[in-house]
Order: C-alpha cells, then structure tokens, then sequence
C-alpha cells in the first residue's frame, strides 16, 4: 500500500463525494490590455490564452500562482498554471479556488487532466469558446487536504522530471547539430581540389507545375516543392506523393542521379535546398524546383546545398517578396570543389553517418518525450480517480 492509500484509508475509507467547482473557487475573466502597453521590456507577462504569453507590460492584475483557462480561439480550454505576477487579458478565465478547502496544484491538475473535455466547443460563429457556466459546472472529488498535498508533492515531481528531460535531450541534440554542421563547414573546405561553378558542371531544367489537388495515393512518383521542406532530406527513393501516369507524361521528370533543388521558399534561408534522387523510375518535379543533372556524386552535391559556403554566395541571387525565390542562373553562380569520386564518396560516407546520427536522436527525443509523458498520464489518472461516495 502507497502513501497516497494509506491517507485515503485513514481520511475517507468510504469514498469521496463530487463538488461542482462553482461551490469553491472563483472565476473572473480578464481584461482588455491595448495592444500599445505591450513590449518587449515590460516587468510582467500578458495573457492572453493558455498556451503562452502576448507580451510584456509593466502592470499586473493579478498575483503569483494562478490557474488560467483560455477562453477562445484555437487553443480554448488549454490549462496553465502562472508563478509569477501577470496580466490576464480579455480571453483568459483566471481562477481562484477557497485555498482552506483545496490546494491549488491539486485543481490545476485535475483540471490539466480533464482539459480535452474543456477544448474544441464551439458557440456563436462557429469559433471555439469556452463559456463560464461550462468551467464552473465542471465536478471534480476532492478529497482531504492531506492526501491532495501528497498527490500535488507526487505529480509536479513527475512534471518536473519531464521538464528536465526534455531540456537535457534537447541540449544534446543542438550539440550533436552544431557538431554536424561544423564538420560539414569543414569536409567541403577543400585544399588543392578544382574548383567550379554548378552550371560549368552541370544544367538546370525547371519542372512543371502541378496542383496539390492533382497528388494521389498513388500512379507516378513526384515532388511538390512544399514536401522538399516537410518529408526529404539528404536523398530518396521514394516518394510520398503520386500524379497520374497521363499528368505524369505532359511534366518534366528527375532522373536517377540528379538533384532536385527547390527554388521558392518563405524566406531566403528556405531557398536551395537539395534532394538527391535515387530512385528507380523518374520522378515529376514541380516547378518551383530545379533538376540538376550533373556527372557527380549526387549526394556529394546535395550535402553541400546544405552548407553556410553555398548558401551565402546565392543570397544576393535570390529576389525576396512574399515569396523568396531564385532562378538557375543564380543556382549556377555557386562555385562547389571537386575533389576525385573517391574522395567525394568518402566525404559523404562521413556525413551520412553524422546525419543518422542527429537524425536518429530527433526520432528518439519524441519518442522517448512521449514515453514519459505516458507514464505521467498515467499515475495522473490513478491519482486523481477515487472511490465514489455512496
């Protein structure tokens, strides 16, 4: 028997009985800050949902250790708890709970537990909101002071292992990134190798536009260009969309080998970026890339559209606007070193393994995130479900 038992045993043996919050806490909303007190600077964080701060003003309205809800919008009914003086501002309930009756870390629990139940209504228009009488009315066993200090001491040491973890993963991959790409500076820092421009060694053909509305579950392979930002990497094979064989025949196509090179992006720094194209069969380009049919290493060249050398002498090629692009004649001005195939080839061996490495560490870090938050879930639950009063 745990010691949350054992007080549940000493305290209320038979069951804890429902209490509407509306019984024992009060809840405001808050209030309108214009848009002008808001900086960067300010002395107090501002409110205005539950997922984060709008910024900072150098007044508060309420005090240290609140429970917020966020009353509309897309995060409506995301639970927050604040430690620090703040201002709630117009779409955030704040509550304040009779503290000789439950311990604030104990509600804001219960109710982080409960909050899907809380999110995704919708009145009016149409947009979510999260009414008063719907938080108020919410039922909720609390159960001795006594027991609900242990829980709270038992949870937010779970929480705060998680945070830990989280930043300790985190850190690490930066460092494993940082490493990545200092090495990466490093490979194609080249002494004694030729060098030339990608269009001495190489053409550019752009591909054809297609529509998303054109992209099936299957038929001929292709690449939009949104994907060469969201699904590749350094090279592929495959592909995750696919045009029909008739579209397929009227567009232009990478062949094994070649690079395809994205060419619009929201910002300069999305411009550029390479995927090499391994595949079998050709594969439909969309036209906001370019095909880089070279005789090359194809993942030597793709590597290096990745590197600060390259993307620093096609920045004053591309044109920004709402959307950033570049044209081929601005893609071939970039001057890349040769060095012999073998040499090429055992330049990317070394980067492949430092890019499964990083990649490997980005696909553990969810993992193991979402394992721990599991098993918090999970003794969240059981602490917080109790024997009904009869």
């Amino acid at each position: 028997m745990n010691e949350v038992e054992k007080l549940i045993q000493k305290f209320c043996p038979e069951g804890i009985e429902f209490k509407k919050l509306e019984e024992f806490v009060k809840l405001e909303k808050g209030k309108q800050l214009n848009k002008e007190l808001l900086s960067e600077n300010g002395q107090y964080p501002a409110y205005n949902g539950g997922t984060s701060f709008s910024g900072f003003t150098d007044k508060y309205n309420y005090g240290k250790n609140k429970i917020i809800i966020s009353q509309g919008g897309a995060s409506a009914g995301f639970v927050n708890f604040i430690k620090t003086k703040f201002y709630a501002n117009a779409h955030c309930y704040v509550i304040s709970p009779n503290l000789d009756f439950i311990n604030n870390r104990y509600l804001y629990h219960f109710l982080k537990f409960n909050q899907v139940k809380l999110t995704g209504k919708q009145h009016g228009a149409g947009i979510p909101a999260l009414r008063t009488v719907e938080i108020l009315k919410i039922k909720i066993q609390v159960p001795p002071i006594e027991i609900q200090n242990k829980i709270v001491e038992i949870l937010d040491n779970f929480a705060e292992l998680e945070a830990e973890l989280e930043a300790e993963l985190e850190a690490e991959l930066e460092a494993r990134k940082n490493q990545y790409e200092h090495y990466r500076e490093e490979l194609f820092n080249i002494k004694n190798a030729e060098c030339k421009t990608l269009g001495e060694i190489g053409s550019f053909l752009r591909g054809r536009r297609f529509v998303k509305d054109d992209i099936m579950m299957e038929g001929s392979p292709c690449i939009h260009y949104g994907e060469m930002y969201t699904h590749y990497n350094i090279w592929a094979d495959k592909t995750k969309s696919f045009i029909t064989p008739e579209l397929a025949k009227k567009l232009r196509v990478a062949h094994t080998g070649d690079v395809v090179i994205v060419a619009a992006g929201e910002t300069i720094e999305d411009i550029g970026q390479g995927v090499a194209w391994l595949g079998d069969l050709d594969v439909v380009v969309h036209d906001a890339c370019y095909i880089f049919s070279h005789s090359l290493n194809p993942k030597y060249i793709s590597y290096f559209l990745r590197t600060r050398q390259f993307h620093s002498q096609i920045k004053r090629f591309v044109s920004s606007g709402k959307i950033s692009s570049i044209n081929s004649s601005g893609l071939g001005k970039a001057k890349i070193s040769i060095p012999s195939l073998k040499e090429q080839e055992r330049i990317v061996k070394i980067l492949d393994k430092f890019d499964a490495l990083v990649n490997d560490i980005s696909i553990g870090l969810p993992a193991e995130l979402e394992a721990r938050r599991k098993q918090y879930e999970h003794y969240r639950e059981k602490l917080l479900t109790f024997k009904k009063l009869k």
